[in-house]
């Protein structure tokens, strides 16, 4: 098991995190010998749904470790529990779950001050270390398993079809499984690029209604997000829409078609900056770097793909596949200098050399990912 580098509390907290990430795993090499109630094990789960104050009786009196729950989500009354237990035991919790849908809608408001929310990323390129390579990592992602299994297609093929899937469905998130899976296909073609709902809603022929929804699902499940454009003191006029981005590059080359119709250059390019962007993601949650995320893009299309705003500073990403630069790949970082002349601003693509043009610092992308933190 990789070493994580996020960084657990002293106090009770929630740790979320797509399935696949490694919660459970990172939980009991973190945590060993506390008590661990598992609410995937069925006679458990059935206990405490039916009635949530059985809890109490699983923790001995004057307990001082770790209460760990894990799949919260699947009891979502539970918590009233967790809430009482806490302020009249002193308890610890660790409540993991793989999404916040459920919590949401039954009282997860009640912890607010009392238990801390943290996030489980897939693996970043700092826990690979010396196992990290760039050729693999675009293309197998780096959900735990699929990293090290010896036939990551395989288990990213059994992930896309018995979680994103089968398990969805089986939560009642969806009733129409055939339109769930025409749209997650759509979907990947959305990936790195502006999220049109209504151009998706045709594509599938579904209603407009039911594809928003459908995003809703992979934002609240941790599978997928949607990156706003920065419009801070804009003075040139902006496009409207989010970037979607799916959670792992992996997982986005699965659901993507390949075929004599599918440009591999395109595939390729957007897997490099899906790779950048769940890299930025992690390290900003678990440093606590306080940045937000968004993309830059004006209405004739000059773009800069990630741009981060916060107490640190203003940054700006672009990030290019090819590995021979001209000066139109420099034409979105120079545009928004020129609009935010205080921003640093960075160009990461395929090649070797680390460069400097008026302003705009040149990285190769696994120079960069691999001392990303020094950027931030």
């Amino acid at each position: 098991m990789y070493s994580r580098i996020i960084q657990p509390p002293s106090r009770s907290f929630f740790l979320f995190g797509a399935r696949g990430t490694g919660k459970t795993s990172w939980i009991k090499t973190t945590f060993p010998d506390n008590i661990y109630i598992d609410l995937l094990e069925s006679e458990t789960y059935r206990r405490l749904l039916t009635e949530p104050s059985r809890l109490e009786k699983m923790i001995p009196p004057q307990y001082r470790q770790w209460v760990i729950l894990d799949e919260v989500q699947r009891v979502p009354d539970i918590l009233n529990e967790v809430h009482r237990l806490i302020e009249s035991k002193k308890y610890r919790f660790i409540l993991t779950g793989s999404s916040a849908r459920k919590l949401k809608k039954k009282g997860v408001n009640l912890l607010a001050g009392r238990a801390l929310t943290y996030y489980l990323y897939p693996l970043t390129v700092t826990e690979l270390g010396k196992d990290f390579k760039l050729e693999k990592s675009v293309v197998t992602g780096h959900l735990p398993v699929a990293y090290t299994d010896s036939k990551p297609e395989k288990y990213l093929e059994s992930y896309v079809s018995t979680y994103l899937r089968e398990e969805i469905q089986q939560e009642g998130l969806t009733r129409n499984l055939s339109a769930f899976s025409r749209f997650l296909e759509m979907a990947s073609f959305s990936q790195g690029s502006l999220l049109t709902l209504s151009d998706v809603a045709r594509d599938t022929a579904i209603e407009r209604k039911v594809v928003e929804n459908y995003f809703s699902i992979l934002e609240d499940l941790l599978l997928a997000s949607r990156l706003p454009v920065f419009t801070k003191r804009a003075k040139r006029r902006l496009v409207s829409h989010p970037k979607f981005y799916f959670f792992d590059v992996g997982v986005y080359r699965t659901l993507r078609p390949k075929g004599p119709l599918d440009n591999p250059e395109e595939i390729g390019g957007v897997a490099f900056e899906s790779l950048f962007f769940q890299e930025l993601k992690a390290l900003n949650s678990y440093l606590d770097l306080g940045y937000h995320l968004y993309y830059w893009r004006t209405s004739n299309n000059l773009e800069v793909d990630f741009v981060l705003y916060g107490k640190r500073g203003l940054k700006a990403f672009e990030i290019k596949h090819t590995k021979r630069l001209g000066g139109h790949h420099f034409s979105g970082l120079r545009a928004f200098l020129r609009e935010y002349p205080m921003a640093k601003a960075y160009l990461v693509y395929g090649g070797q050399e680390h460069l400097f043009e008026k302003g705009i610092e040149i990285l190769p992308i696994e120079t960069c990912l691999k001392n990303l933190q020094t950027f931030l």
